[in-house]
This record gives structure tokens, C-alpha cells and sequence, in this order.
């Protein structure tokens, strides 16, 4: 397997650049700053097909801008605070920005080893990680899953953990964007959280 590059902050910015360079999503940006909106909400406001419009929501949500919440089989969106926080961060100190590093291989030893993965659970943690990080999302749920499952096995079951712990293991394998990640555990049952949000627990869940 080819070494990956790691994802920098110079790269980083380009990327968010050019997901906001399209007018819609631009537009569907600006509508999500206001308030929480489900899809069928912003295709009306957009006069835009559902699909379309889920299209550039997973563009958005892919660079960290916003965020995913599930309620039963409805999705809503809104902008990703920790996100858009990094991402105005960037810009302001874009001067002072690195130069790209080289390419540095990446150590997927552990992925071979997870001895639950299928074939194609390993392709898309080879394709979204870097040794032990990930370096995007993915826009497909079905390529979410084997990330969250993995994301899961950080957390030992019999154990509550704080709010606070839950991002900090989080923020280390995706600091871009630890908020959805830890909603998607959650919405997928992979953990669970007392109803005040004080206490998380892992559920132990195995598909």
C-alpha cells in the first residue's frame, strides 16, 4: 500500500476553501448558522431535491463545518461549533501556516489486526486514517460504520465516563470534528448517556 499524506492545516483550509466556493452550499452554510434544519427543511428553502441537498451536506459535515444529529429516522443539521471555530482560526493566521510536509508512511499494522473487519471495513480505514488517526470522514454511512465501530473499542465497557473524557479520547483519533463523532456513538447505540449528558457508557454493541 501507497504511504498516505497526512492531512496539515494548509490542506486543511484548502479543502474547507473549496467546499465553500459553491453558492449552494455556501448558501446552506449561512441558513445552518441561524438554527438546526432537517433536510426536507432546506430543500424547501433551497428549491433543491432532498438528495441534493444531502449531497452537500455530507460535503460540509465531510471538512467538519457541520454537524449531524438523529432523531428516530430524521436527520438535522446544524453548523459544527469546534469546526467552524478551527476553520476561522486558519484563515486569520493563514500567514503563519506551514509548509506540507512530506509524505510520511502510514503505520496500519493495527488495522490488519482487528480481528472483527471485513475486507471492506479495512479498505476504508486504510483510505480514512493515518496511523491511528482519522484524516476525514467519509460521506457514505455504510463507510461511517467500521470508523465508529472502531472508534467504540477505545472505551472499556464497564466504565462510566464524563462528557470531558469522552471528547478527549475522541479529539485524539479527530480533533476536527470530535462533536459528531461522539453524536454518531451515540445515535448509532454504540454508547449511551445518562438523559442529564453527564455520564457515557460503551454498550459493547458489535455490528
Amino acid at each position: 500500500m501507497q504511504p498516505k499524506v497526512i492531512v496539515w492545516d494548509d490542506k486543511r483550509l484548502r479543502d474547507i476553501l473549496k467546499i465553500l466556493a459553491d453558492d449552494t452550499r455556501l448558501h446552506l452554510f449561512r441558513l445552518l448558522n441561524e438554527r438546526e434544519y432537517a433536510v426536507g427543511e432546506l430543500a424547501a428553502a433551497v428549491a433543491l431535491t432532498e438528495p441534493t441537498v444531502s449531497h452537500h451536506l455530507a460535503r460540509l459535515r465531510e471538512v467538519g463545518l457541520v454537524t449531524l444529529r438523529m432523531a428516530g429516522n430524521s436527520r438535522y443539521y446544524t453548523v459544527n461549533a469546534v469546526g467552524l471555530g478551527h476553520f476561522k482560526r486558519l484563515v486569520a493566521e493563514v500567514e503563519k501556516l506551514p509548509p506540507p510536509l512530506e509524505d510520511t508512511p502510514s503505520d496500519d499494522t493495527w488495522i490488519d489486526a482487528l480481528d472483527w473487519a471485513t475486507p471492506e471495513d479495512r479498505e476504508t480505514l486504510h483510505e480514512f486514517t493515518h496511523s491511528g488517526r482519522l484524516t476525514n470522514l467519509p460521506r457514505q454511512q455504510k463507510r461511517l460504520m467500521p470508523i465508529l465501530r472502531w472508534l467504540a473499542s477505545k472505551f472499556e465497557v464497564d466504565r462510566l465516563y464524563t462528557e470531558r473524557e469522552i471528547n478527549a479520547i475522541l479529539k485524539d483519533a479527530y480533533a476536527h470534528d470530535f462533536v459528531s463523532l461522539r453524536r454518531d456513538l451515540v445515535d448509532f447505540k454504540y454508547l449511551r448517556r445518562e438523559a442529564n449528558g453527564t455520564k457515557y457508557w460503551a454498550t459493547g454493541k458489535q455490528d
